[in-house]
């Protein structure tokens, strides 16, 4: 699917779409697992008026070659905070974890009891304030 795509937009066609989210985690979907899509139900309408269920087959393609951890340890000397999610099945906690341990100084890591969205929802306040302290104490260096 992903080389049809390509080839119809190296011919000119518009790029391919597939669903975001279903409710259904056996039709395709960019992220087809239940926890996301049960997520997107928590967010206000009004909010979503403008969204449209579909991402491009391009970003699917683009997203499995994004591997951010094989540059973590160059991105030193610049401030590093992570927030992981220990039962994150998206961006898959061990990764993030193992990430952590590669980068350098200065770093800190803060872990979330919960899924990839509870960052979103039940600790947005708590990590927003951790975030703003973290970025105000490294901004000056």
């Amino acid at each position: 699917m992903l080389d049809a795509d390509r080839l119809a937009r190296f011919q000119g066609s518009e790029p391919g779409t597939i669903p975001l989210i279903t409710e259904d985690p056996t039709e395709m979907a960019a992220l087809a697992d239940r926890e996301t899509y049960d997520w997107y139900q928590t967010i206000e309408p009004e909010r979503l008026a403008s969204w449209r269920n579909e991402v491009t087959l391009r970003s699917v393609e683009m997203l499995s070659a994004y591997e951010p951890a094989d540059y973590i340890a160059r991105i030193s000397p610049t401030p590093l905070l992570m927030v992981v999610a220990r039962n994150d099945i998206l961006t898959h906690s061990d990764l993030a974890f193992a990430a952590y341990e590669r980068a350098l100084h200065p770093k800190r890591l803060v872990i979330l009891q919960g899924g990839h969205f509870v960052v979103y929802n039940k600790e947005f306040a708590n990590t927003q304030a951790l975030m703003a302290s973290f970025f105000l104490e490294h901004l000056g260096r």
